[in-house]
């Protein structure tokens, strides 16, 4: 009687295969969670839904698979806003957090924060110069329980290096995620660790060439781990609507006078010189890229409404803004063009990006906002501008 053969090991789909049924995958996940209703998280087909959805996540990260999140993000972005909107949270919050279980001891939660800020100052801030003053950075260091801006019993590390846009703008989802997790060794571990994510993370400020006399605004971040147990009271946000919006405010209270308290030793921790600082909220690694980005770009049209007006020897008032969306390069912008008012040809152009998510209201108030600043008197918005500039249902801005 023959023996049992071994069976026939089954062939096994080349990588890419098995990435792109991830991709597609978690967009479809993705759609399906975001358009639950109100009371529909019970039912059991969407809670395997949600556990299918973050397993994947987690794993892409773990096994360092960058390509297929952006991907797949990407693909939401182009089948249902929603569930672009939704993937990409999950995805921010997931490589920014990470939950670690331990034998016979609380679960504890440790996430990834940053504070963009904006430092003004005479000549640019010089990297050599960061972080050079100890009792600054120890100050610093227990001012976010003292202030409670964390829980009395988290533990907070803070990285003696500000980050600039583009040392920030590399850091991946899984690099992040990685980054967190060396923090975590390095909060919890007696013993001196390697961490290369964190190293690799702080490769050097873009050099600038600011001369000595210039007045100038550069954008830093700083980077942050909270090590706290995950059902810390001190984290729970009520039910309640109004208890929730009152926890957030409380909160907002906290924090702008932190940033009062703070803003000595910030100034002390990244320059030898005296620097105007405005800080940006705290906020979870991503969330609070954004906020900077968002800002940085706000601030480089109003320079760029300044030059054209230096440029064109023109008065605010001599000129009509048009704030409208367009398609620039394939992707989307909200541009700002700026005409002569009594009639002419186009002066210049402005553009910063439009995530298809945001509010298209709230980001042209915005815009708006800044133009009034600058002193704009006259401005128009459109449904967009065509392929050839031309702005499409012009109408006057009216704030609702």
């Amino acid at each position: 009687m023959p023996k049992n053969k071994r069976p026939a090991p089954r062939k096994t789909a080349p990588p890419e295969d098995k990435s792109e049924t991830t991709i597609q995958t978690l967009a479809f996940l993705a759609l399906e969670l975001s358009e639950r209703e109100d009371g529909e998280t019970q039912k059991a087909a969407l809670r395997q839904q949600e556990e299918e959805f973050h397993k994947l996540v987690r794993k892409a990260l773990n096994q360092h698979k960058d390509e297929v999140l952006y991907e797949a993000i990407e693909r939401a972005r182009d089948e249902d806003i929603g569930a672009y909107q939704f993937l990409r949270e999950a995805v921010s919050e997931a490589a920014a957090t990470l939950l670690m279980r331990r034998e016979n001891a609380p679960e504890m939660e440790i996430n990834a924060f940053a504070i963009p800020l904006f430092v003004r100052s005479t000549g640019g801030l010089k990297q050599e110069q960061e972080f050079l003053d100890q009792d600054a950075y120890d100050a610093l260091l227990a001012s976010f329980t003292s202030a409670q801006l964390e829980a009395p019993k988290a533990r907070v590390v803070l990285i003696q290096h500000a980050y600039d846009l583009n040392e920030i703008d590399a850091v991946t989802y899984s690099q992040l995620h990685e980054m967190v997790r060396e923090a975590y060794v390095s909060m919890t571990d007696k013993k001196i660790v390697a961490a290369p994510a964190l190293e690799r993370s702080m490769p050097g400020w873009t050099e600038t060439g600011f001369a000595p006399t210039d007045e100038v605004t550069e954008l830093r971040f700083l980077l942050g781990f909270a090590l706290k147990r995950a059902d810390d009271a001190f984290y729970r946000v009520p039910a309640d609507e109004a208890a929730a919006d009152a926890y957030f405010a409380a909160r907002m209270e906290r924090y702008q006078q932190w940033t009062v308290q703070a803003a000595p030793l910030v100034q002390r921790c990244l320059s030898a010189q005296p620097v105007e600082l405005n800080f940006l909220y705290q906020d979870l690694f991503y969330g609070a890229k954004d906020q900077g980005m968002a800002e940085y770009a706000m601030l480089q049209m109003m320079a760029e409404v300044n030059q054209t007006l230096r440029k064109e020897n023109l008065a605010p008032e001599q000129v009509k803004a048009i704030v409208a969306p367009a398609d620039a390069r394939g992707a989307m912008m909200l541009r700002t063009s700026l005409y002569q008012l009594d009639g002419g040809a186009l002066l210049a152009s402005s553009e910063k990006p439009l995530d298809l998510s945001a509010d298209l209201q709230v980001e042209v108030d915005d815009v708006c906002d800044a133009l009034e600043t600058v002193g704009l008197r006259v401005i128009g918005v459109a449904q967009r501008f065509d392929a050839q500039g031309a702005a499409v249902e012009e109408l006057p801005y009216r704030r609702d």
